[in-house]
């Protein structure tokens, strides 16, 4: 990714210069920099791969079928030496991943501690080898790769047009998503997206010869941004990072920073409530200002406590875009050397047309399909994970004061024939836990000791379709009507009058061209009193299009500074980790409001979260706490520091991308790759069974790269009056094994020895033992693991991780045989005559049976309206599920 940040002013200084560092600017709210306990920390180990070239981020990592690695090497210095003086995307010759769940099967890169280092791509492992160059020619020569043209044909860039562009053209190459055409994975489709606005993502035909080394064909690729499909969409801007979708397809995701309509802390109704925006206003009420990323020094001028308005800077290439579609160049002075307030008046972009996820359906086409997923929110979206179920969705939105949220479609993604009826509901965050918050917990916690608890707030539910046509209404909107709406002069005869008027009027009541700030504020009311589904029609389009700024106005915790990161396995299950990368926590997280009150790392914090039966999750752990910035270089040169892209391997390791870029703390300016090797994770299955019966839950390790001895392992239940352990069985590869369990069956101790050597080196998910539980209550327990001794093969001690289970036993029939089940796993027991689905005879059979033990006895089943009791609105509630 590319932002204004700290880091980027530090690179753009004296102070920046190879091997130097500065200080990074502070919040004015936010806790001093000090010595955070855990920081640096891992829970696993971290060896470092790569270091990319100077001025370069470590972006866009891509892990091909056989392990080979490819990555972007995004605006470097073009000081370095060819050929990494020039972005490009290239891959590791001679080297391949042997997913073994081991570190080992790479060397690690020492630190550049040269300049002649600094200024190239370093590994332990693999030559890098340049695939292609940003500005090269393809096709027929009439296009350059990554570079944005007009609909006639003309570059779009500073040579050709005056005014800003967001990056250089074709400089900020960044996702790389691989789409074979043949079964071995020798040969198919690179899409690779390119961080500038226009926006733009390539797709190029790579193959891979019988050595082993990739190759690209230039005269078949392509710019999707100059295809009819998807300039018909508007176009895009600045494509990060993005996800390969569990359909095989590449999903490219807009970071427009642009879009936060408020600064930092502030909601809107700060706004209403001040009558005005003065230091509260975002940048994208200026979105159809004339030469709009002048309103900061236009405000500033204007007022002496104009403030910092978010987002400004991104309204780079908001211009260039209407040039994209095929506006008049009414702005551009005769010499083209100046950019004028002429407003555009013909044809401009709606705003709330960028800022999505972006799948390109149908990948090897003649023109992919662009199919943009409004759905899933609106933001400066990094990434998304989709996950294996292809209906939840978590994304990241990076920037100051974000969010990370979470999507769930109704059915299945790609189960819809027409994109526009997907449909589903989406959610913002809320960090619930008191440790969380120095307020509450009485003194600040570190990052790297506290896991985030959350939950999920619901913003709305839609379809895709919906939401286009409510997007629709603003399509005509452009810098003329700016002017028109907010100015009393006649711009046609004072421009610069009418302009003055214009900002002065959007700053103090917001921009009418678009969503009001009355309505976000109607909306939310409305939200508290009834819920989402209340709200007025006209304003279920608000969390959809206006996401972040719907969030903060119900009190979602949208405090999380550069989510840059979110990556599971692909074909993720419960019992996978969802991990998140925080580049910076500092400012909104580190500071005296909000539901985050923690300690500062500037470094950044990895976290992970284990998705549920359902794919939720409800906990984020801290895995990765990166330096402070006031921590020696020996402390912080083989640290993981400003985490960017995050991409999951399938044998669970994690590649870790730095955007950095030197500064405090480390002696050398460059960004790295690095590899997360878990700790072994020791876990039982979650289970469910029913009131009597018994069922199972495996015992198993997540990874043995170093192979297996043996282990002594206790597993409990925490609630005996729920279940019990009655037996424990073992794989037959196992030479030796026993099993105790307790008289009261809370526990049991298992001892195995591999004598046999029958689990080698780099085994995964490898079945220790096989419990037996029977349900002797209803109710919820937890079973626990601890693990009392676990060696390799060399009988060493390997560095083992308990996790816990859970069991759920269900209810007694309610009358006869049938046993009650939970058909969405809410805890609650919809379905009393256990036929696998809700419907009338439930209710009947409730009604009919409500004085009976067999439900006065399990209130906890039947607690539909989730008052703590049994009543007569229980059976109305569940009336009320079946219609």
């Amino acid at each position: 990714m590319v932002d204004l940040t700290r880091r980027n002013l530090l690179a753009s200084s004296v102070a920046a210069a190879l091997g130097a560092s500065a200080v990074g600017l502070a919040s004015g709210d936010e806790v001093p920099e000090s010595d955070t306990p855990g920081s640096p920390s891992v829970q696993g180990s971290l060896k470092r791969f790569l270091t990319t070239a100077y001025g370069a981020e470590v972006t866009g990592p891509f892990v091909f079928e056989d392990g080979g690695l490819l990555y972007s090497l995004q605006h470097p210095s073009e000081e370095n030496p060819e050929p990494y003086g020039r972005a490009s995307v290239g891959y590791f010759s001679g080297f391949q991943f042997e997913f073994d769940g081991s570190n080992d099967d790479f060397t690690e890169v020492g630190i550049p501690d040269t300049e002649e280092k600094q200024r190239e791509v370093r590994s332990g492992s693999g030559d890098y080898e340049t695939l292609f160059q940003g500005r090269e020619p393809i096709g027929d020569g009439s296009e350059r790769l990554g570079v944005v043209q007009t609909p006639d044909g003309t570059d779009i860039t500073m040579d050709n047009f005056a005014g800003t562009q967001y990056g250089g053209p074709a400089t900020n190459p960044d996702c790389n998503q691989f789409v074979p055409t043949n079964d071995a994975g020798t040969e198919g489709y690179l899409f690779t997206n390119w961080e500038n606005s226009p926006g733009n993502v390539t797709r190029v035909f790579i193959s891979q010869d019988e050595a082993g080394e990739w190759h690209a064909d230039l005269d078949d690729a392509m710019n999707l941004a100059n295809t009819d499909s998807l300039r018909e969409l508007g176009g895009t801007r600045i494509n990060c990072y993005g996800d390969l979708s569990p359909w095989g397809t590449m999903i490219s995701s807009e970071e427009n920073y642009a879009h936060a309509r408020v600064s930092l802390t502030a909601t809107v109704s700060d706004i209403v409530e001040a009558e005005s925006g003065k230091g509260l206003i975002g940048g994208c009420q200026f979105w159809n200002r004339p030469n709009p990323t002048e309103i900061q020094s236009a405000a500033e001028e204007y007022f002496d406590d104009a403030g910092f308005i978010q987002g400004y800077w991104a309204l780079d290439g908001v211009e260039f875009l209407a040039y994209y579609l095929g506006a008049d160049r009414v702005d551009q002075a005769d010499d083209n050397g100046t950019n004028t307030t002429n407003p555009i008046g013909d044809v401009y972009p709606n705003p709330y047309r960028y800022g999505y996820h972006v799948d390109f359906r149908d990948p090897a086409a003649d023109e992919p399909e662009a199919v943009k997923y409004y759905v899933m929110g609106r933001a400066s979206w990094e990434a998304p994970d989709i996950q294996g179920d292809e209906q939840t969705v978590y994304g990241c939105s990076d920037g100051d004061s974000k969010g990370i949220y979470k999507f769930v479609a109704d059915e299945p993604i790609p189960s819809y024939d027409d994109t526009d009826d997907i449909a589903g509901t989406l959610y913002a965050p809320k960090i619930t836990n008191d440790a969380a918050n120095a307020s509450e917990a009485g003194e600040r916690n570190s990052p790297a000791q506290t896991p985030l608890e959350v939950e999920w707030l619901e913003l709305g539910h839609a379809t895709n379709g919906e939401i286009e046509s409510w997007i629709a209404e603003y399509d005509d909107i452009t810098q003329e009507d700016y002017l028109d709406t907010h100015a009393e002069t006649d711009w046609t005869e004072d421009l610069a009058t009418a302009l003055e008027e214009a900002d002065r009027a959007v700053i103090a009541n917001g921009n009418q061209n678009y969503v009001t700030n009355e309505e976000i504020v109607e909306w939310a009311q409305q939200y508290e009193a009834d819920g989402p589904d209340s709200v007025d029609e006209e304003l279920r389009r608000v969390p959809f299009i206006e996401t972040r700024a719907a969030a903060k106005e119900i009190g979602a915790s949208v405090e999380f500074n550069k989510a840059e990161g979110v990556d599971s396995v692909d074909d993720s299950e419960p019992g996978d980790f969802v991990y998140f990368g925080i580049s910076e926590f500092n400012d909104d997280l580190a500071n005296d409001e909000g539901d985050i009150q923690l300690d500062r790392v500037d470094g950044g914090v990895v976290y992970r979260a284990e998705l549920e039966r359902d794919y939720n999750v409800s906990t984020l752990e801290p895995v990765i706490t990166g330096p402070d910035f006031t921590d020696s270089p020996a402390e912080a040169d083989d640290a993981l520091r400003n985490i960017d892209n995050v991409y999951t391997m399938r044998d669970g390791r994690v590649i870790c991308c730095e955007d950095g870029f030197g500064g405090p703390a480390r002696s050398y300016p460059n960004d790295g790759l690095y590899v997360f090797q878990p700790d072994v994770l020791v876990d039982v299955d979650a289970v469910a069974v029913g009131n009597g019966a018994t069922g199972t839950a495996a015992l198993s390790a997540s990874a043995l790269p170093s192979g297996f001895s043996g282990a002594r392992i206790t597993v409990s239940v925490s609630d005996p009056d729920v279940a019990t352990i009655t037996g424990v069985s073992f794989p037959e590869a196992l030479g030796l094994t026993e099993a105790t369990v307790s008289d009261d069956g809370d526990s049991a101790t298992i001892r195995v020895a591999d004598t046999e050597d029958e689990i080698g080196a780099g085994g995964l998910d490898v079945i220790l033992a096989t419990l037996t539980l029977r349900g002797d209550g209803t109710g919820t327990t937890d079973i626990t693991v601890e693990v009392d001794q676990m060696d390799d093969d060399a009988g060493s001690a390997i560095d083992a991780e308990a996790r816990e289970g859970v069991l759920v036993t269900g209810p007694p029939p309610v009358d006869g045989d049938a046993t009650p089940t939970d058909p969405d796993d809410d805890g609650r027991y919809e379905d009393l005559n256990g036929n696998g689905r809700l419907d009338y005879a439930d209710i009947q059979l409730l009604f009919e049976n409500f004085d009976r033990d067999s439900v006065r006895l399990n209130k906890t089943a039947y607690d539909f309206n989730e008052n703590g009791r049994l009543d007569f609105d229980d059976v109305v509630d569940l009336y009320e599920d079946v219609n």
